[in-house]
């Protein structure tokens, strides 16, 4: 395995045995995530950008969750072969994760001092008033103001932003991380302190050399933040590519409706609406092999219903999987100038 790869995840598919029958969550997965690298899964809601982000750190309820095949290789660790013990220690240690909802996260009736202070005991062999010390400086590192005092307050008593930076401080509260998984970390707050808490990230990332597993739905935040990007679609890899060429050459049609769904000056006005996808995601029920986004592809084949596509390398980082863009490579003429791009009719 390539030394600089942190984390690597290995044909992983999950599914969630429900009283209706199986959900296929993620199927037939794999990702890498560099040493210092931020990887964002973008995609709509349900598409398996947290489903993958739990694999991880083995937070799927089981049951009626289960991993049905795949490896996560963390530091040359096969992490789904470990049990209960070991998994908990890596957790906050080498492997830790901001969660959407910080009001949710923090348990209301501890102060947010105890909480932190609470990880770094777990972690380290030392007492209460060390680890206070510790989640002072902290709180202090996250940009918290007078962190002396907001020790002792309750969740209920900080505002959004303010507990999302509590909540990044917990993550952070580690001799040695390694990852942290941002599970739409900025999802709760207004656009201002959304800016503000992906600049700590950002930060925090160089200051720590660590790796950041961002999930979003927000193109913009992706743009702003990641190294690298995966494009998800009912479980699925649509697209992967450095931030660059996605954004300049999104090959993908799904891609390609996500972006061209974003307000832009140049083409749209106060009056004008904004584009969708038209139809509906598949119900992942029922889904087989055939690819789950051909039902809304305005350039599906026959062969779109019948199977998977395989991997199409458009450059040595950037793939789309995708029989309409394979179609195109294989008779020898550029994808990105038969796809309609963005901002173009």
């Amino acid at each position: 395995m390539d030394k600089d790869i942190l984390l690597s995840m290995e044909d992983i598919s999950v599914s969630f045995y429900t009283h209706r029958g199986i959900v296929k969550a993620v199927r037939n997965l794999n990702l890498q995530i560099k040493k210092g690298e931020t990887l964002a899964l973008v995609g709509e809601s349900g598409c398996g950008k947290s489903v993958t982000a739990h694999t991880i750190n083995q937070l799927i309820p089981m049951p009626p969750g289960k991993i049905e095949s795949g490896k996560v290789i963390f530091e040359g660790r096969d992490l789904l072969k470990l049990d209960d013990k070991e998994i908990a220690a890596l957790r906050g240690k080498r492997i830790s994760m901001i969660f959407q909802e910080p009001m949710t996260s923090l348990n209301p009736v501890f102060k947010i001092g105890d909480q932190i202070a609470d990880v770094f005991m777990a972690h380290e062999d030392i007492k209460k008033d060390e680890a206070m010390e510790k989640t002072v400086k902290l709180l202090e590192l996250v940009k918290i103001p007078a962190p002396e005092r907001r020790i002792k307050d309750y969740p209920h008593q900080l505002s959004g932003g303010m507990r999302q930076r509590v909540m990044i401080a917990m993550a952070l509260a580690s001799p040695e991380p390694g990852l942290l998984i941002a599970d739409e970390p900025t999802t709760a707050l207004d656009v201002t302190i959304q800016a503000q808490i992906l600049r700590l990230i950002y930060d925090l990332k160089q200051d720590i050399k660590m790796s950041v597993l961002l999930i979003t739905h927000d193109m913009g935040v992706v743009a702003e933040t990641a190294d690298r990007v995966i494009v998800m679609y009912a479980g699925r890899k649509m697209e992967e590519a450095d931030v660059y060429s996605l954004f300049e050459n999104p090959s993908h049609p799904y891609t390609q409706g996500l972006l061209n769904s974003l307000p832009s000056n140049e083409k749209y006005s106060d009056s004008t609406r904004l584009e969708a996808i038209k139809g509906t995601i598949p119900d992942l029920l029922t889904i087989g092999n055939e690819c789950p986004f051909e039902n809304r592809c305005p350039f599906a084949m026959s062969i779109c219903r019948e199977s998977f596509p395989e991997e199409t390398k458009l450059d040595d980082d950037h793939s789309v999987w995708c029989h309409y863009v394979s179609d195109q490579v294989r008779t020898h003429t550029r994808a990105g100038s038969l796809l309609p791009t963005r901002g173009k009719e």
